[in-house]
């Protein structure tokens, strides 16, 4: 796939037509910036026309950049909008830049009516520990983003320090839970007999079967799938990676099905409720707070999560002796290291290993007793 403008996207029809759509953030359209447009399949033309709505785009943003006034009473809140309008900010993936409002989201209603310049490591600390009762993980990556909004101010020297720079982190606890085939079947069985939860199934069935995680799965677009030559091209948000995976029959018959639905609009399993007429991604936790009820319903047990899919597909992988070249080919992962904890005290593999092992010392030891009796 060609390297695409900001805020362009690709269109493959069922049929395989290629057209191409203009689809800049919703503030940028309220403002009167730029609007939404659709194109043929004549990526030259595209170019060009976008061309000059992105320049009026960052023509927008620098002239907002001077709106946000930040002295030393000013606070967290007015902190994150200065960061907002930063060209650290709107530089970021859109699909980054979902995952830090929603978290910084968070530090707003934590801190963001105090003043940013009295915000001490000892108030940054009371706030992560806050967090950690919703969960290590979510903790860190709060804690990330309020991070990246102090670094900013000091950058743009309004900040002397940043009171998360020291914070401990927990670290999260390494899980060993995977799930068996039948969980992922009741759990689909469940899910795609409402249409509530229809795409939250599709997230964990694509999930699950492409052993990726949730949050790519939630944020891929139609951009992502290649109808025609049954394919997924993903580039994967953590890594950068980028991966090129078959989609099964069973898959690209819930595809083609959703396509129907939901084609018309960017997500391949968005929320099904619209915003003001927009259909958003799935945030993460309200990706889980779905999925734990579909799982209740389902009778599953509770120390399932839909973040072990990705796990449960690579522990399968190993157990079943695929070579971990071809296993990185599917995760992403660029070092050995990375796949070797999934390799660790499995029977499937121990019993594998073994089998391997006494078939050719069984086979040796007979050959040398069959010659010793000639």
């Amino acid at each position: 796939m060609p390297k695409l403008p900001r805020y362009v996207q690709q269109r493959v029809s069922p049929t395989g037509d290629i057209s191409y759509r203009f689809n800049p953030p919703s503030k940028l359209v309220d403002a009167g910036i730029v609007k939404r447009e659709q194109y043929g399949s004549d990526l030259k033309q595209v170019r060009k026309i976008v061309r000059d709505h992105n320049k009026a785009i960052d023509t927008y943003y620098e002239e907002q950049a001077l709106v946000v006034q930040v002295n030393q009473s000013s606070t967290v809140d007015t902190l994150i909008d200065y960061y907002y309008q930063s060209n650290d900010f709107n530089m970021l993936r859109d699909t980054t830049k979902v995952d830090y409002r929603y978290f910084l989201d968070i530090v707003s209603q934590s801190i963001g009516s105090r003043k940013f310049s009295v915000v001490t490591a000892k108030v940054a600390k009371k706030a992560y520990e806050t967090w950690v009762t919703r969960g290590v993980s979510f903790a860190n990556h709060t804690a990330t983003c309020a991070s990246r909004v102090y670094n900013y101010a000091i950058q743009m020297e309004h900040a002397v320090v940043n009171p998360f720079t020291n914070i401990k982190r927990k670290a999260p606890a390494q899980r060993k839970v995977v799930w068996s085939h039948d969980d992922v079947i009741n759990f689909l069985d469940e899910a795609y007999s409402d249409f509530r939860f229809r795409n939250v199934g599709l997230i964990v069935q694509m999930a699950y079967e492409w052993c990726q995680r949730l949050g790519d799965m939630r944020m891929l677009t139609w951009d992502n799938i290649d109808f025609d030559n049954t394919k997924l091209y993903l580039e994967q948000s953590k890594r950068r990676s980028e991966v090129f995976l078959p989609i099964s029959d069973d898959l690209m018959h819930m595809l083609r099905q959703q396509h129907k639905d939901f084609g018309f609009q960017e997500y391949v399993a968005p929320h099904p409720q619209p915003v003001e007429g927009v259909y958003n991604a799935y945030a993460m936790e309200r990706l889980s707070k779905v999925g734990r009820r579909v799982m209740r319903n389902a009778g599953l047990s509770e120390s399932l999560r839909l973040m072990d899919l990705r796990r449960t597909g690579v522990t399968q992988m190993v157990d079943q002796g695929v070579p971990l070249p071809q296993v990185m080919s599917v995760t992403g992962h660029t070092h050995v290291a990375s796949v070797r904890p999934y390799m660790k005290h499995t029977y499937a593999s121990a019993n594998s290993a073994l089998t391997q092992r006494n078939v050719s010392v069984q086979s040796s030891v007979r050959s040398n007793i069959e010659s010793d009796t000639v």
